[in-house]
């Protein structure tokens, strides 16, 4: 049975690795069905909104996405296509890679951050020329959600529980919901939970990252700190993400449109490819997913590598030694 692929190359460097990412996916005996879309900053400079509708509905009825990245109109890209797959939960890995320089070799963490709420979701208000506002949205069903699938994912695993970082010692409403929501459903399921609070995190993280594997987060905090665990990694170049809804999934790069490099050749396609290995996985394609990071991993330990990795190779490079590998 054919699967539809949705590809939104998006802005700057988006327009050269996922290209890659098909490529690598055509190399595979799966049968995919790739039909391109548009959004981000082209796109409003032509037609006067960043995400058209069509793109918009086109997401929300394919089987997975994949998405490269965009530049000044990002809020108005991601947050929409997040809702038209119905996203729940980002998974955000961060892990060191053979062959990669680190800062800490160590690394091996996943956060799992709540896709929906927070800050993120778009109450904001200008009051007068002195004041504006935020306001911060907390569902305990939304958390539940959340902690659920926290519960099947260390189970399927093999992780003994996680963390759950937040700051409910200050936002005692808002977080301190997140907190006993996530907790409670933990404790249901028999999973072992520790709490930690995000800005203690940040430091331990950067000490002594083996202290965490699997995080749990409201959704500002989880874009933050995962960021932080890129620097650990090898940079955002070396992080994929999942947005995972019910049924459908949109799967891309942490990192941005990168406009100094766009149109050079020179990106590292390798967080677009590993995005596109959790789509498979996703869809059950569990033995392609794994050639596919196992192909990555093959490339990034030997070569050839892109000037963010301390090589001189292309983009195309890379991504013709990836498919040779498959």
């Amino acid at each position: 049975m054919t699967e539809e692929i949705t590809v939104i190359p998006g802005d700057g460097i988006g327009q050269e690795v996922t290209p890659a990412a098909v490529e690598v996916l055509e190399a595979l005996e799966v049968d995919f069905a790739f039909q391109e879309a548009e959004a981000g900053d082209y796109v409003r400079s032509e037609t006067g909104e960043a995400l058209p509708e069509d793109t918009y509905d086109l997401v929300a009825s394919t089987d997975a996405t994949l998405f490269g990245a965009v530049g000044e109109t990002a809020a108005d890209v991601i947050l929409p296509l997040r809702d038209a797959v119905d996203s729940f939960v980002n998974v955000r890995p961060a892990t060191v890679y053979p062959g990669v320089d680190a800062v800490r070799p160590e690394t091996d963490l996943v956060f799992l951050r709540e896709n929906t709420e927070g800050v993120y979701s778009g109450h904001e208000d200008r009051l007068s020329d002195d004041l504006s506002t935020l306001t911060r949205v907390v569902t305990s069903s939304a958390s539940e959600q959340l902690a659920a699938f926290a519960c099947e994912f260390v189970e399927d695993n093999g992780y003994d529980g996680f963390h759950v970082a937040h700051k409910a010692n200050v936002m005692r409403e808002t977080d301190g919901r997140f907190r006993d929501s996530v907790v409670s459903v933990a404790d249901e399921r028999g999973v072992e939970t520790e709490e930690v609070l995000m800005d203690a995190f940040a430091t331990h993280v950067c000490l002594d990252p083996t202290q965490f594997d699997v995080v749990v987060c409201p959704n500002l905090a989880g874009d933050v700190l995962s960021d932080l665990a890129a620097g650990l990694v090898g940079g955002l170049g070396m992080l994929p993400s999942a947005n995972i809804g019910p049924e459908r999934g949109l799967f891309e790069p942490v990192h941005g449109s990168a406009p100094d490099i766009a149109g050079e050749g020179i990106a590292n396609p390798a967080a677009t490819i590993i995005s596109a290995a959790m789509m498979l996985e996703h869809l059950g394609h569990d033995e392609e997913g794994k050639r596919v990071r196992d192909a990555v991993e093959g490339v990034l330990e030997d070569g050839p590598r892109t000037p963010d990795l301390g090589g001189d190779a292309s983009t195309a490079d890379v991504t013709d030694a990836i498919v040779d590998r498959l």
